[in-house]
């Protein structure tokens, strides 16, 4: 006998939530039970206070032929960006990362040779990283390969920086350029496709390392962490890009409860990467903005501290906050206001 109830109700397809939709619909009613619990579910990581110190937690699960595909995607590099895509969730609570464990499920059709290879990456994020591999769960499956990370760090309470702290007038900033991860994984894709077409083709990727490297073996930007000390700088929101810049945008504004007005042509994208995108009739903007995977760091600061980050090559101003009623906008080149849209946010 089934201890599920076989009511027949009408189904409703995720797409009418979307997935941020989704995780708000699952969530909305979970109760907290410890008060060591500071921050739950909605920001990029969790934070629990334990006396004068946070402990801070993420966990990102990474599926074969969702997140990954291992025609054109190296073991050793995956083993990497699976660590870094965790310790980037860590660094955008203004964090630096210590710890992490692995879980991984693993089908008959991988070898010990390959198993090896993937840990190779992951033994070099955690040696760049000066992190340590304190556990996980290794077990079979049925469907490929499946990566799960947990990242932790540690932080006084007064150092945590969330992603709902933005101030009206607050300056966004973002760190590097943005868009290559996208058009990274464009390139990769079409060269997936010619292959298939012909096993004998090589690859047509001179030129495109950068764009390449970005998408296959993208960085945590810790060294924006400590650059935030080293300024005696602490945003008052903070992000990472990973789903996208409007998405994210989207995320603090929400989060923070204000509109803000984000300037197409401040958005930093490389000179490769507009080159690239022109040659796949694609616009470099539109990738900064939908594209995701670039695991830069979005924040806000007071006015007051535009001085500390004037001129650094590091940092980008791309926007402002505004009151909550004026919404999320990009300005355009010809001074238009259009609402910033993004994947995930409804269907």
């Amino acid at each position: 006998m089934s201890i599920f109830k076989n009511e027949k109700k009408e189904s409703t397809p995720i797409s009418s939530l979307g997935e941020f939709g989704l995780i708000d619909h699952l969530t909305k009613d979970i109760k907290r039970y410890h008060k060591s619990t500071q921050k739950g579910i909605g920001d990029d990581a969790a934070v629990l206070k334990f006396g004068d110190l946070c402990q801070v937690i993420s966990t990102d699960l990474l599926i074969e032929g969702i997140h990954f595909d291992l025609t054109y995607a190296p073991l050793k590099h995956l083993g990497y960006k699976a660590v870094v895509v965790n310790l980037s969730d860590i660094c955008a609570m203004n964090v630096l990362p210590s710890q992490i464990t692995v879980s991984i499920a693993v089908s008959n059709r991988f070898p010990i040779e390959a198993l090896e290879e993937l840990y190779a990456g992951i033994k070099l994020a955690c040696n760049y990283y000066k992190i340590d591999l304190i556990g996980g769960d290794t077990t079979s499956s049925l469907s490929g390969l499946m990566i799960s990370v947990t990242a932790l760090g540690f932080a006084k309470e007064e150092d945590v920086v969330y992603r709902s702290g933005a101030n009206e007038k607050d300056l966004i900033v973002t760190s590097g350029d943005l868009g290559g991860a996208y058009l990274g994984l464009q390139i990769l894709e079409r060269e997936k496709a010619v292959f298939m077409e012909n096993k004998d083709m090589q690859p047509e990727l001179l030129g495109s390392e950068y764009i390449l490297e970005r998408q296959l073996k993208p960085e945590a930007r810790k060294d924006i962490i400590k650059l935030f000390k080293k300024m005696k700088l602490k945003p008052t929101s903070m992000i990472d890009i990973s789903d996208g810049l409007s998405s994210e945008l989207m995320h603090l504004s929400k989060a923070s409860k204000l509109g803000l007005m984000v300037h197409e042509e401040k958005i930093p994208v490389d000179p490769s990467v507009m080159t690239f995108a022109e040659k796949c009739n694609l616009n470099g903007v539109t990738c900064a903005l939908n594209g995701g995977e670039d695991y830069e760091l979005l924040f806000t600061i007071a006015t007051k501290d535009y001085d500390k980050i004037k001129g650094n090559p590091n940092m980008t101003v791309i926007g402002y906050m505004v009151d909550e009623n004026s919404g999320a906008n990009l300005i355009t080149h010809d001074r238009r206001s259009i609402p910033l849209t993004a994947q995930g946010w409804g269907s």
